[in-house]
């Protein structure tokens, strides 16, 4: 009878975890006071935006004759740019970003979270489309799409690094990406890769705890990945530190890097910050305009 209880037990755990993240992620959206963020404008689509009058170029097709008819004017029923309103998110969700150094700050992976989904709240209420990365999530609107976040972004990864997912980009959409970048910088460029490709413009944040850029260690130290794949142990920690800070100063330049040749932009955020801060910056890096 154990492992049903264990089970039951681990299920109700996971559930729980669903609305905790929805009602911190909702506090810190409604922080944050933004005007209406949609891109709304004429284009391809299937949602209906205006009618405006007839102008000289204007094919017969693209006339409403319904709404004409009411007067002397030609009308054409203009469809909203779906393209322009999609916003893709991913989240990293790998092992790595369990980590915290001290009970006063969250997890990597929860302030990801929360800053994610409180992205996506600030997104659909401004009227775009958000979804994942991916095939997972198709981007839509709407509270129901929320909720179907939430559910995803609570679903861990065993692997200590996950990957940029760079499948079903969506042209000329928007995008953003939420991790450590501590893995395979590789991943990282061929996702930012494909997305230039298919014009894809948007942001990375790097959520790093406070130990991870200050190093305070000293003397024997055991460092261990949180999935338990990696372990070194040194008598001389603080011999380390130079290296250490060296290698993370070469990681934060490769992305930076990597934003300037890809039209995105990098942010950066300790989860020993406010998280609003990083809200804020997010949100107006999807419209360039924090350069």
């Amino acid at each position: 009878m154990t492992q049903p209880v264990a089970l039951r037990t681990l299920a109700e755990t996971e559930a729980a975890r669903l609305p905790a993240l929805l009602a911190r992620a909702e506090r810190l959206a409604g922080t944050v006071l933004l005007g209406e963020h949609g891109r709304r404008r004429a284009g391809l689509g299937d949602d209906f935006w205006q009618y405006r009058p007839a102008r000289e170029g204007d094919s017969r097709r693209m006339l409403d004759h319904r709404r004409s008819a009411r007067g002397d004017v030609q009308f054409v029923r203009e469809r909203e740019w779906q393209i322009a309103q999609t916003v893709m998110l991913w989240v990293d969700q790998g092992a790595s970003m369990r980590f915290s150094s001290s009970p006063n700050n969250a997890d990597k992976i929860d302030r990801a979270r929360m800053i994610g989904l409180a992205m996506a709240i600030l997104l659909v209420r401004g009227g775009e489309r958000v979804g994942l990365t991916g095939t997972s999530l198709p981007p839509r609107r709407g509270n129901a799409q929320i909720l179907r976040l939430a559910e995803m972004f609570s679903r861990d990864e065993p692997r200590d690094y996950a990957t940029p997912e760079h499948r079903a980009m969506i042209p000329h959409a928007r995008a953003v990406f939420v991790s450590d970048f501590l893995g395979d910088i590789d991943e990282v460029r061929l996702a930012l890769t494909k997305a230039a490709d298919r014009g894809v413009r948007g942001a990375l944040l790097q959520v790093l705890d406070p130990s991870e850029e200050s190093f305070p260690y000293q003397g024997r130290t055991i460092f261990q990945s949180i999935a338990g794949t990696v372990s070194h142990e040194t008598l001389k920690a603080g011999e380390l530190k130079s290296r250490y800070r060296d290698r993370l100063a070469a990681r934060r330049d490769e992305l930076a890097s990597l934003c300037r040749a890809t039209g995105w932009q990098l942010g950066m955020h300790h989860t020993s910050e406010p998280a609003q801060a990083a809200l804020i910056w997010l949100y107006h890096a999807l419209d360039g305009s924090t350069r």
